[in-house]
This record gives structure tokens, C-alpha cells and sequence, in this order.
């Protein structure tokens, strides 16, 4: 990555549960008007766009982003599932680093249902196939939706292999709720403690309680991707560059393993992860900052174990250690991250950018992590694809 990226501007609106939102239209062309203030910068001035959302007909993108403006630019369309807004981003980084564009902008949005996630197309095997007879072989427990079998799966496949405790993973969902109480933006700032946690409906007995899951969210979340040159003819800030970044799908590990751990994407994220480190020159040891994938509080904490933050059940130390949050070796979700952020599928992604880049310049408020200069961003989805972004405070 020998010509420099970073990251000009970033725009977010407050994630709120369906039915309050404004349309997805309006949300994402919201994030994008926040996104070019945030950087200085006119719309005319954006080279290409890439537009994630998963709930959707085809071209919405177009239809946020002429809200904004029609300047006839390429606008393209980006669904790799819950990755989907780290995928835009991943692609307008990969434009700008390629000089085949100066200046870059990825939006992702969604307007989401209550209830679980659920396909629209019936009519017609389904992406994630091999997966779900997997989970069924493995799983069983059919009647309990499926993101709940694989994730949850997962963590039970943790529990039983190294010992883990549910109140563990309550403790995750807890922190959580600590660090959202200090995001205005986040659809859930109640703090709940690990009792409560622990004491919600149990959605599967013995394995996951109702606030271990992320809520459906609607949102939108915007980034500015520049060059340095163009950075510099333009007036535009350059304190967070884009050091290393990678996106990666499944190994053949995913299926041949007979392992819920992998089919939810551990080697996905493992592999991404050494990418981009190797990319920017750095280590787990060097991270700061962590906005990372906590779809389930299960998946929070086989994470920190592909991300490479500790060996291979090892993660409820770290838990118990305190070093997923202040003043513990790294903060982990400080926007509260999915758990209570909120999880705007097309959006995540991008959210993720949104605080990082705050943390990084020094603008997070109240949940500022100090002395910030690393920031590591994961976002995972199943099917599958996961992207990780390693963001450095960069010298003025």
C-alpha cells in the first residue's frame, strides 16, 4: 500500500429501532450531506461511490445518493451481508490506493424488520445452504432461528471445549451497555448490569438469554476516502490514514472442520486480521482502539481470539482481566458496538469507520479512549466476508 489513503470525513445518524426511522433513501443521503461537512468537501468533488445494503431492490443506492446530487459518477451497489459496509469501504480504499480515483465516498444503510433475519427469496436455494445443513448437523434445534443456532452454537461449542460461563458472555453484553450510555447515537443507552443480563428470556436454555443478541436497527453511516495528493490540493485533514486493510472470505476449514466456531467465521477473521497487520507493520499489542463484530456477545468474545488479542480459549480471561474496556489493555466497542449501537446491516460497517476515526482525532466525548493512536475495525458476515481496517493517527 504504497500510496497513502485516508479517511477526510465521516457522517452518522443516530441508529433507531424499525418503525422510527426515516427511509433508508433519507438515512443514508443524511450520512453522506454529514460525511462531506465533516470533511470540507462539496459532492462534485467525489470521483466514485459504493453504496452496502442487504434489504433491498437493486440501484437503492442511487436513489440515497441522488438526494445528495446526479454528477453522473460510477455508483456501485455492495451486499456481502453484515460485512457489507466494510466491503464499500474496503472498495472505495482500494480505488483511491490504486490512483484509479483521488476521492472516494462509501455509504451504507438499511431499513430493517422486527424479529430475526429472514430471506425474501423463497422461491430458490438459499446463499448460505451449506452453512445451514452444517448447523443442523451440528446444531439441531431447528425451531430457534438460525443466526441464533450458528452463534450462539458457536459459544457453546467455547463452553463446553474450554469452560467458559454464560455470565461471561452477560459480562460483554454489560460492558456493552456501559460504553453506549455515552454514544448519543447508539438505539440502546440503558446500562444493564451482568444480573440483568443474565435474568432476560432465555431464547436458548442454558446458552443464550434475549440481551445477548444485537437488536435490528435502521441507520446510515457515511466515509470520505482521499488520496494525500488530493488531500493537499484540497485543504482536507490527514490525521487518519488507512495503514492496513484486508477482506476475506471462507477457507475450506469453514465446512471440513465440523466446527461452529469456524462456520461463523473464526478463519475468515483470523486471516484478515494477519493481512492487514502484516500491511500496516503492527501487532494486537499495538491496537489502542477495537470496534469489532458483536452480533452476538458470544461472537464478541471468539473474536478476540481470531483477532489474535489472546490464544485460542483464552478469551474469558481477557473478559475477566477487564481488558475489553477502560483502562484494561484495549477498549473493545466503545460505541457500544452492535450489542447496543445498534446493527443497521449495510450500515455497521461504516459506524464502525465513524468512531474509530473520532477516537483517533481525539472527538469521541465522553467515551474517548486516551492517548489513542491505533484503532482496529472488524465486521463480519456470514455467507461469507469479513474485513478488517487498521487505522493509524497520522502526523500534521
Amino acid at each position: 500500500m504504497s500510496r497513502k489513503v485516508y479517511v477526510a470525513g465521516v457522517g452518522m445518524i443516530p441508529f433507531k429501532k424499525p418503525g422510527a426511522s426515516e427511509t433508508y433513501d433519507v438515512m443514508g443521503a443524511t450520512a453522506i450531506r454529514d460525511a462531506l461537512a465533516d470533511a470540507g468537501l462539496d459532492y462534485n468533488a467525489v470521483q466514485q461511490a459504493y453504496a452496502g445494503y442487504v434489504y433491498g431492490d437493486s440501484t437503492c443506492g442511487q436513489k440515497a445518493l441522488y438526494r445528495v446530487g446526479m454528477t453522473g459518477i460510477p455508483v456501485i451497489n455492495v451486499n456481502n451481508n453484515c460485512a457489507t459496509g466494510s466491503s464499500a469501504l474496503f472498495l472505495a480504499r482500494q480505488a483511491v490506493q490504486s490512483g484509479v480515483v483521488d476521492c472516494a465516498l462509501a455509504v451504507g444503510f438499511e431499513f430493517m424488520r422486527p424479529g430475526a433475519l429472514a430471506s425474501n427469496w423463497t422461491d430458490r436455494a438459499p446463499a448460505l445452504e451449506r452453512a445451514l445443513e452444517l448447523t443442523n448437523k451440528l446444531v439441531g434445534h431447528t425451531e430457534i432461528p438460525t443466526a441464533i443456532r450458528q452463534f450462539a452454537g458457536a459459544g457453546l461449542v467455547h463452553m463446553r471445549k474450554y469452560g467458559t460461563k454464560l455470565e461471561t458472555f452477560a459480562r460483554i453484553r454489560a460492558k456493552a451497555s456501559e460504553h453506549a450510555a455515552r454514544n448519543p447515537l447508539a438505539v440502546f443507552r440503558n446500562v444493564v448490569t451482568t444480573e440483568d443480563v443474565m435474568n432476560s428470556p432465555m431464547l436458548w436454555e442454558g446458552v443464550l438469554t434475549r440481551l445477548m443478541a444485537c437488536p435490528p436497527t435502521c441507520g446510515g453511516a457515511a466515509a470520505i476516502i482521499v488520496s494525500e495528493a488530493f488531500a493537499r490540493k484540497h485543504g482536507l485533514r490527514t490525521d487518519v490514514l488507512i495503514a492496513g486493510q484486508a477482506l476475506a472470505t471462507d477457507l475450506p476449514s469453514t465446512y471440513e472442520a465440523d466446527d461452529m466456531i469456524r462456520v461463523v467465521g473464526f478463519d475468515i477473521t483470523r486471516n484478515a486480521v494477519q493481512q492487514a497487520y502484516e500491511q500496516a507493520g503492527v501487532g494486537p499489542d499495538d491496537i489502542d482502539v477495537i470496534e469489532l463484530h458483536d452480533c452476538f456477545a458470544q461472537n464478541e468474545l471468539l473474536t478476540y481470539e481470531g483477532l489474535g488479542l489472546c490464544k485460542e480459549g483464552e478469551g474469558e480471561r481477557l473478559v475477566l482481566d477487564g481488558d475489553n474496556t477502560y483502562g484494561g489493555k484495549w477498549v473493545v466497542n466503545p460505541s457500544g458496538g452492535l450489542l447496543s449501537k445498534g446493527h443497521p446491516l449495510g450500515a455497521t460497517g461504516l459506524a464502525q469507520c465513524y468512531e474509530l476515526t473520532h477516537q483517533l482525532r481525539g472527538t469521541a466525548g465522553d467515551r474517548q479512549v486516551s492517548n489513542a493512536k491505533l484503532a482496529l475495525q472488524h465486521n463480519l458476515g456470514l455467507g461469507g466476508a469479513g474485513v478488517v481496517t487498521i487505522y493509524q493517527k497520522a502526523a500534521q
